[in-house]
């Protein structure tokens, strides 16, 4: 693949990542919004330090949402069509289509749903402030060792394919990687901080706001970025309409 292509699917996949964006910030604002204003109040009606807001709730909720979101938007389609570059032709015999689904399907599981599992997220008022260090490393160790174990196995994959078949050797890999990450789970300090009358349908709601939001993000980018880089590397013949010989007079 030479550079103006590369080039090409850069911008095309930071194209993909603005909508994606706008889809995701419309599941934010109508799904995570709502969560978090619940737990704001719930947090000021336990609290006793009433601390002047340096940025309204309502600027934050609206601009301050949608500068975060789209501009994350942004920065993840670039990587992922970087990603997207290097995986096509070496992951299986799959299309542009395809393989920009197959990338985001494995990346939302590697990036966001397996360090999710074990340290998820947590709305206002969950959490002890002198331990936000100690929660945010952790949660981006977990991430960084997902990322890496999820290469480790695709490249297992490829190893074992020759001797095992597609199938089995597919099978062997995700076997691997979840043993590992499972005993990742098991060693890895667990964070507990959920106050005892934090309403349980409140945590529910925002936890599974929060992965509905990357869903839509990640699922938004595949089909966006996917239709880009299909007309861009397997673009449609001329019709026979427009090879036409117009009539002679």
């Amino acid at each position: 693949m030479n550079s103006a292509t590369v080039r090409n699917l850069l911008v095309r996949g930071m194209l993909a990542g603005l909508a994606a964006g706008v889809l995701a910030l419309i599941a934010a604002y109508l799904l995570g919004e709502p969560s978090v204003d619940k737990a704001i109040s719930f947090e000021d009606a336990h609290s006793h330090e009433h601390e002047m807001e340096v940025v309204s709730r309502s600027l934050q909720s609206t601009a301050g949402l949608a500068t975060g979101v789209l501009v994350y938007g942004v920065a993840f389609g670039g990587v992922a069509a970087l990603a997207f570059c290097f995986a096509l032709g070496r992951v299986g015999r799959f299309g542009p289509r395809a393989t920009a689904l197959l990338l985001s399907g494995c990346a939302l599981l590697a990036v966001y749903v397996v360090p999710f599992l074990k340290y998820p997220a947590n709305p206002p008022s969950v959490g002890e402030p002198d331990t936000i260090g100690k929660r945010t490393t952790l949660y981006f160790l977990m991430m960084v060792l997902s990322v890496l174990l999820a290469v480790a196995a695709t490249l297992l994959g490829k190893w074992l394919a020759p001797g095992l078949g597609n199938w089995w050797a597919t099978v062997v890999a995700v076997a691997a990687f979840a043993v590992v990450i499972g005993l990742a789970y098991e060693f890895l300090p667990a964070v507990n901080e959920v106050p005892q009358d934090f309403p349980a349908t409140l945590l529910w709601r925002f936890r599974l706001s929060a992965l509905a939001i990357q869903a839509v993000l990640w699922g938004g980018f595949a089909l966006a970025f996917g239709e880009l880089a299909e007309r861009l590397l397997n673009p449609r013949p001329a019709t026979a309409a427009g090879r036409a010989v117009p009539a002679a007079r």
